[in-house]
């Protein structure tokens, strides 16, 4: 289990700085492991649904043995330079600045009327195709992702560094990545990607839920539409095309009263998607400064459950 001032210490060096841009990031090792076996994958084998099952096992294990084996050997050389490697390591599974930050830049590229500059920066941040989106997309596509983002890139790692320190939360970002690389329902990765795919819904289901309810009980805080966050959730929460992504989305369109999802193009294809809440309101770019408040504080209170009972566990 991690101790707490490190946790605490990774936690506010990712609000302070957002990711490590001039370190190596750790990650970035990990897609490019991720390529390497999927490349040796594709040469070495026809039966590609087994293969992504042992591409799963080779990316996640060593992640963790690595993380694990780092840390260990840190702090067997003195015990400063294995907190700063908890510390760093930590700091890298967690993404609410950049989140933040990605997501205000469009904002900021939107209210100087530079549309394409903002489709640009949505590219960057979203799976869909932008070149073609209207102010209201882009602005729906920026609730969206800070919906589904705060699950997955805040949330879980803090949900899984609580449970199981730097490995565990590095073992959480090799299951995310190889879901980002290769859970694709296209054909390239329809067979080799399947079990990444699902297993990220797997590591992502309580993270999810959880999400859902912080955004709710946020949402009551700022004076938001709480009861109706709560009631969307539970209606729409299950109609995305993710058994997870969902969740958070419904929550965050209901607390802000607004319609996310329909159809949109994907690598130059259309796909069909249901609508999530109630257009009760128009999305502006103040509805995403709302949304852009609400992940902040459902992060921070996260962390702050997190580092509580981190601390009742280490001194009870």
């Amino acid at each position: 289990m991690i101790h707490p001032l490190p946790f605490a210490a990774a936690y506010i060096l990712d609000l302070l700085l957002g990711d490590p841009r001039r370190i190596p990031h750790p990650v970035e090792v990990i897609g490019w492991c991720i390529r390497g076996c999927e490349g040796s994958i594709r040469r070495h084998t026809s039966h590609l649904r087994l293969g992504g099952v042992l591409l799963w096992m080779t990316i996640v294990a060593l992640s963790c043995l690595a993380a694990s084996l780092l840390q260990t050997a840190a702090y067997m050389v003195h015990t400063i330079l294995g907190t700063a490697v908890v510390i760093y390591g930590s700091w890298t599974t967690l993404a609410t600045r950049s989140l933040y930050d990605q997501s205000r830049a469009v904002v900021v590229e939107i209210e100087g009327g530079n549309l394409q500059e903002a489709r640009r920066k949505l590219s960057m941040i979203v799976g869909r195709d932008t070149k073609d989106l209207n102010r209201e997309e882009i602005l729906q596509a920026i609730v969206e992702t800070l919906a589904e983002n705060l699950s997955d890139g805040v949330i879980a790692p803090l949900i899984y560094l609580f449970l199981g320190g730097f490995p565990l939360a590095f073992a959480y970002k090799a299951i995310n990545t190889l879901d980002s690389m290769v859970g694709h329902r296209d054909e390239h990765y329809r067979e080799i990607g399947w079990f990444s795919a699902k297993a990220d819904d797997i590591a992502n289901w309580v993270p999810a839920r959880l999400t859902g309810l912080l955004i709710t009980v946020i949402s009551f805080g700022l004076v938001l539409n709480g009861r109706n966050a709560w009631r969307i959730m539970r209606r729409d929460g299950r109609k995305h095309l993710s058994p997870n992504s969902g969740i958070p989305e419904a929550a965050m369109a209901g607390a802000l009263s607004i319609q996310l999802g329909g159809n949109h193009h994907y690598f130059g294809k259309l796909v069909k998607k249901p609508t999530i809440g109630d257009m009760q309101k128009k999305i502006e770019t103040g509805t995403v400064k709302t949304a852009l408040r609400v992940i902040s504080l459902s992060s921070l209170f996260m962390a702050s459950l997190c580092l509580t009972g981190l601390t009742v566990l280490r001194y009870d």
